[in-house]
């Protein structure tokens, strides 16, 4: 192994026993599993033969398995329904011995679902060919935000980072956030963030995670993969962020690391670029670059395992996780 093969497998072993806080939505990720048969004489669609059905915490969730995969101790911190969907994301936690003491059950939130609908021929690998999204926001009471507030303040006296994954449905709220924030600043405690739509909104965190297209919202311009549109919008979003650093990920092109006071960095993709399935990679991504930071790994070395991490996740059906001997395996050359 080479200087930087050493480093990152040092990392990865440091990965165990790090409890990180996660705060965020909540989500069950649903998939029926079915096999395509003919077209239907009644309208121009699929008939699907049904074969099974999967069900799998996604959003947060998904980052609180990928955690939990790497040896870690993953903190859930947020809000889920008292509701048939609620009950199955604490039943699958315990089952991975992952602590629910601070998600709250409201019942008049509904737990949101996405159902992914996966078919195929028989003996070839299912696709995805439509997706349901059930969805609610998170009642913005006084009482709901206090005890969050409360939860991720004492939090902070056991975690090694905090981890936002906000995909709107309002758990993770800009009041709270700007409440708790100077507690992590001051304790020197990394907090990271993956916002679907307002990263802009969580100023002065660690760093963000945006993919391309929601650096082009953001930025209000289309890049189409120019490099030198990238690093202008990159430069400008960390400038308005007054964060350490700006990770975007960029699909198949790989991901363009920004920090303060150093040159950006392009990061080509690792593996194949012939992809299976990207749901849940961005929630990989944050997870590892998240753990990577909490055992002390610099920026460019977290980005690089997380780039390695995003490679193994999309080869996989699903939201699916990455174990710290197929990390090391991806990231070192030889024994």
């Amino acid at each position: 192994m080479n200087k930087e093969e050493l480093r990152l497998a040092a990392v990865i072993d440091r990965f165990r026993g790090k409890k990180i806080a996660v705060w965020g939505d909540f989500i069950l990720d649903e998939y029926l599993i079915g096999t395509t048969r003919r077209i239907s004489r009644e309208a121009p669609v699929l008939i699907i033969s049904y074969r099974n059905k999967e069900s799998t915490p996604g959003g947060a969730g998904n980052s609180l398995l990928n955690i939990k995969a790497l040896g870690a101790d993953p903190i859930p911190i947020g809000v889920v329904g008292r509701d048939e969907a609620g009950d199955q994301i604490l039943e699958i936690l315990r089952g991975r011995c992952i602590s629910t003491r601070f998600l709250v059950r409201d019942p008049s939130y509904p737990t949101p679902i996405k159902t992914r609908i996966l078919a195929g021929e028989e003996n070839t690998r299912k696709q995805q060919i439509l997706r349901i999204d059930k969805e609610g926001r998170v009642p913005e009471t006084a009482s709901l935000k206090r005890r969050i507030q409360s939860m991720l303040v004492r939090a902070k006296d056991f975690c090694s980072a905090l981890l936002i994954s906000d995909y709107h449905y309002m758990t993770v709220q800009e009041d709270i956030f700007a409440a708790v924030l100077p507690h992590y600043r001051k304790a020197r405690i990394p907090v990271t963030l993956d916002s679907r739509f307002r990263f802009l909104s969580f100023k002065h965190v660690t760093v963000a995670t945006p993919n391309e297209p929601e650096v082009e919202a953001a930025f209000h311009q289309e890049m189409g993969g120019r490099a030198d549109l990238l690093r202008e919008a990159g430069k400008s979003l960390l400038r308005k962020l007054g964060s350490s650093a700006l990770l975007i990920t960029r699909g198949s092109r790989g991901m363009a690391l920004f920090e303060k006071g150093k040159p950006p960095v392009l990061i080509p993709i690792r593996g194949p670029a012939d992809i299976v399935d990207v749901t849940g990679a961005g929630d990989t991504v944050i997870s590892v670059f998240t753990l990577g930071l909490a055992a002390g790994a610099s920026f460019r070395d977290a980005a690089t395992l997380a780039n390695a991490a995003g490679g193994i996740v999309v080869m996989k059906k699903g939201t699916a996780t990455v174990s710290p001997e197929e990390l090391r395996k991806a990231v070192v050359s030889s024994p």
